[in-house]
């Protein structure tokens, strides 16, 4: 740690601080900026995707409940499903069709295979939808103890300056402190928005998967009523 005289002013702006703190608690901060951009990056990412997938959603639910029939809405979109509710439609389909008869007679198990293979694609899409949320309770967890972790360190090295030069004024003792606690502020701004993050996105990808898993319901009990119908 820097001797320093008494009056000289201290530069204490991020960067100082930063340049003064020694190698491994700069390894420290620089490792939480990364996992605070990182958190953001996954943020974004994920609500622009639920956005979009709520969207798509109530779009797919539009031309589902529009009267038209099964088959036409299937086959308008069949190859090019563009949704996850499509996807989950489609599925259901796929196995409806492949359980007919070519004499037009039903498969035996036709409803619990189509209700297997809705599931199926239900467990994709939701973890689609969870993808990249543990790393968000990742760095709301650990983030605040890799701060504490510099902290830490970076005390123990500015108690080292001052006990070599045997100089304990607050001149002396402030900068190597403010270093120190830099580390644990870069902690807590990684992990605070990275917790608030994950619950938020963790309720929401939960709920649209909810909406996908109570449409393939809706969707199951109309072809049931057809297979009682055959």
């Amino acid at each position: 740690m820097e001797n320093l005289a008494a009056g000289t002013p201290v530069d204490f702006s991020l960067v100082a601080l930063f340049m003064r703190a020694s190698l491994t608690v700069q390894i420290t901060m620089i490792v939480l900026v990364l996992a605070s951009f990182w958190s953001w990056a996954v943020i974004i990412q994920k609500i622009i995707t639920f956005t979009a997938a709520r969207r798509d959603t109530a779009k797919f639910e539009r031309a589902f409940w529009s009267g038209s029939p099964l088959d036409d809405v299937y086959d308008h979109m069949s190859g090019r499903a563009k949704s996850a509710a499509e996807r989950v439609f489609g599925a259901g389909m796929l196995e409806w069709r492949r359980s007919q008869k070519d004499d037009g007679g039903i498969i035996p198990n036709a409803q619990q295979r189509i209700d297997r293979a809705m599931n199926v694609a239900i467990g994709r899409e939701s973890d689609r939808l969870h993808r990249g949320l543990p790393l968000l309770a990742t760095v709301g967890s650990t983030a605040p103890f890799v701060g504490l972790f510099g902290t830490v360190w970076g005390i123990k090295t500015a108690f080292e300056g001052i006990a070599l030069s045997q100089n304990t004024s607050l001149a002396v003792v402030a900068p190597g402190i403010a270093e120190a606690l830099l580390a644990t502020a870069l902690g807590l701004l990684a992990a605070i928005p990275a917790v608030i993050a994950y619950n938020k996105l963790s309720s929401d990808a939960d709920r649209i998967s909810g909406g996908y898993e109570a449409f393939a319901d809706e969707f199951s009990t109309i072809l049931s009523r057809q297979l009682e119908d055959d």
